[in-house]
């Protein structure tokens, strides 16, 4: 099979699985045509698509998918949670084979007959369910349509009653059409006629028998009817009966739902946000970011040889020229690579649902600044860590209906996650309003662990007690479950976050919730650096964990504790000697003065002394490769503009 159609075939069928899956979540939250409608012609899609690559599992799947979901179109079925259950678990199978098709091309040995067999019990159970239904209703099954419900149910509010008349004409009755329009007459002076058997149009042209039937809505008593009516002559029996509204209250309740979706022209008429879109092959993408790479190489060199020989002013104008275009052409590349993080938040309803429905909560997941854009390899990475932090939140923060109502919250906890743009970095939140962490708890457990000192104890802030629960192996749960408590997931998730020049802090309060903030840079491929010389060698320090540069005396350098520390406006700073972190030969010794670079990692502020500083520059990150990756201090390489490299010092590490 050629590659090209299957790699968009792979794609288009992706996204109707991930459409079917949030259509499937909002039906069950607010049933809307408009859904059902979006959800159906998804699976009608990749029904076709599939049939024409010769997926024939798929294809019959999502059929049988097709049909279920045309039952509920039409208002045979209702939706109802064992239905979206049931098409939940076929859409998982349907991933489950575009990912077997991915990897080896061909759907697996995925059996589909079970899931079938569900839908087929679904709409087999729903049908007799109906036709019991039906038949139990059944003398008073007379047809009504929605207009005339809705009559009878207004009549109903207003304490009025629908009355049926079954009336008889004697044998010899010549002009049929007459009596009747005369039996109308009589009526409506009592009440209001809203339906007749035969239709009126019939009755007057005399296309009935020898009987008929009214239906009136009307104060008066069944007596008072029967009175009137049997004024008329040559009318062999009248018999009245009163119309049971309960009997029709399904039809109601389908009449209601149907008639607010029409009357929603904020849904029906709704102009859909398209944008145009351009699918590209990331490999392409990654060359031309290498590409405009080079080019920021070049720039800078030229820069700098600008420096050392004497050059006209029409050579300075065209480096500048050269700089705003290199400068455009990387921002225009970025947007390129920039994608909305709802691509990673849409798959987080489907594990909420399942998961609270797993722990018998109720859980609300609330999703903020879907739109917030994040680079391309980014988004491939923080999604693990993302459920790592949902999970959690579920399992341990979010309590039970039953706690939650003791406590006199709501029955329904609340899940939010909500992403930002704070200056060059996004902010990703997961919160909860849950139980929160006993931070008492997580200290007992760490001293229990040896982890810190008694005479620490007394003065360790809650930040610092808190920053145990990212430790290896550390967990407070006495329970371990299927979803949490194995000690595994926190740690997991700072490893992935620093990997990322990320970082993670934790705000808790007890009974209101607790808040994971992940700040992450916008891209990893190009940065603002500030660089720094030590000794011989030069590197580079991401402007985005700098908060200031200060120069003091080498006075002013105290000890506290053994540490080293400098007095920065009434704080207390730790300072770190990179020489001998990195082992490089101090020349700062001998200085009168020390440059010092404050850089902050969540709350906390260290100071790095550095020999001297050579200024801010954009650099272009270069990974280590695979041999030299784990070197500790280093998150990687630049080239510099006269061709030598330069390390570029991990903080998150350093600190």
């Amino acid at each position: 099979m050629d590659n090209r159609y299957l790699n968009v075939f792979l794609e288009e069928a992706n996204e109707h699985i991930q459409n079917l899956n949030n259509g499937l979540l909002a039906l069950e939250s607010e049933p809307s045509q408009e859904i059902l409608d979006e959800i159906f012609r998804s699976a009608h899609t990749l029904k076709g698509m599939a049939g024409t690559m010769g997926f024939n599992k798929i294809s019959e799947l999502t059929h049988e998918m097709e049909d279920l979901l045309h039952e509920i179109r039409n208002g045979s079925l209702s939706i109802t949670n064992t239905i979206i259950d049931v098409l939940l678990k076929c859409v998982d199978m349907l991933q489950e084979m575009t990912e077997q098709i991915s990897k080896e091309g061909w759907e697996g040995e995925t059996d589909i007959r079970p899931a079938i067999a569900e839908i087929k019990k679904v709409m087999s159970n729903t049908s007799n369910d109906s036709k019991a239904a039906d038949e139990s209703e059944g003398k008073d099954d007379t047809g009504f349509n929605e207009f005339e419900l809705r009559l009878m149910e207004e009549a109903a509010n207003k304490n009025l009653k629908t009355w049926e008349l079954h009336v008889e004409l004697e044998e010899n009755c010549l002009l049929k059409s007459a009596r009747a329009f005369l039996v109308f007459k009589t009526l409506e002076n009592l009440g209001e006629i809203i339906k007749t058997k035969p239709h009126i149009q019939d009755i007057e042209d005399e296309k009935f028998d020898k009987e008929f039937y009214i239906y009136i809505i009307s104060s008066r008593s069944e007596e008072d009817l029967l009175n009137a009516v049997n004024s008329v002559s040559e009318l062999k029996s009248v018999n009245v009966r009163e119309i049971n509204l309960g009997n029709f209250q399904k039809k109601l309740t389908v009449a209601r739902e149907t008639s607010s979706v029409k009357e929603s022209p904020k849904e029906t008429n709704r102009i859909r946000n398209t944008s145009k879109t351009l699918r590209v092959d990331i490999e392409r993408l990654d060359n031309l970011m290498n590409l405009v790479s080079e080019l920021i190489i070049i720039k800078t060199r030229l820069e700098e040889l600008d420096n050392l020989t004497e050059q006209g002013q029409k050579r300075k104008e065209a480096l500048e020229y050269l700089e705003r275009i290199t400068s455009n052409l990387h921002d225009a590349v970025m947007k390129v690579r920039m994608v909305p993080i709802e691509n990673v938040f849409n798959r987080f309803p489907r594990v909420v649902r399942d998961l609270s429905r797993e722990l018998n909560k109720e859980v609300k997941l609330v999703i903020e600044g879907a739109e917030t854009e994040l680079d391309r390899t980014v988004i491939d990475e923080i999604g693990d860590p993302l459920i790592h932090l949902i999970r959690n939140a579920l399992d341990h923060g979010i309590e039970t209906p039953s706690e939650r109502l003791k406590k006199g919250k709501p029955r329904e906890g609340t899940l939010k996650l909500k992403a930002f743009h704070d200056g060059n970095n996004v902010v990703i939140e997961v919160s909860d309003d849950g139980r929160g962490i006993d931070v008492e708890k997580v200290l007992k457990k760490a001293q229990e662990k040896n982890m810190v000192d008694k005479s620490q104890v007394k003065k360790l802030k809650e930040i610092e007690i808190l920053s145990f629960l990212f430790e290896s192996g550390f967990s407070t749960s006495e329970r371990v479950t299927d979803i949490s408590g194995r000690g595994v997931g926190l740690d997991v998730v700072k490893t992935k976050i620093e990997s990322l020049g990320g970082s993670v802090e934790i705000k808790t309060a007890k009974d209101e919730g607790t808040t994971f903030s992940i700040r992450l840079p916008l891209t990893l491929a190009i940065i603002q650096a500030l660089m720094v010389q030590l000794g011989q060698e030069k590197y580079a320090i991401p402007l985005s964990a700098i908060k200031e540069i200060v120069i003091i005396p080498n006075t002013e350098l105290k000890k506290v504790h053994k540490h080293e520390v400098i007095l920065l406006r009434g704080n207390v700073i730790p300072v770190l000697r990179l020489h001998e972190m990195l082992d490089i030969p101090d020349n700062c010794l001998k200085n009168e003065n020390l440059t010092v670079v404050i850089v902050k990692k969540g709350e906390k502020d260290v100071g790095l002394i550095v020999d001297s500083l050579l200024g801010e520059q954009e650099i272009v990150i270069k990974s280590l490769g695979n041999f030299l990756k784990n070197i500790r201090f280093i998150a990687g390489a630049t080239i510099l503009g006269d061709g030598q490299v330069a390390l570029i010092l991990d903080i998150n590490a350093l600190i």
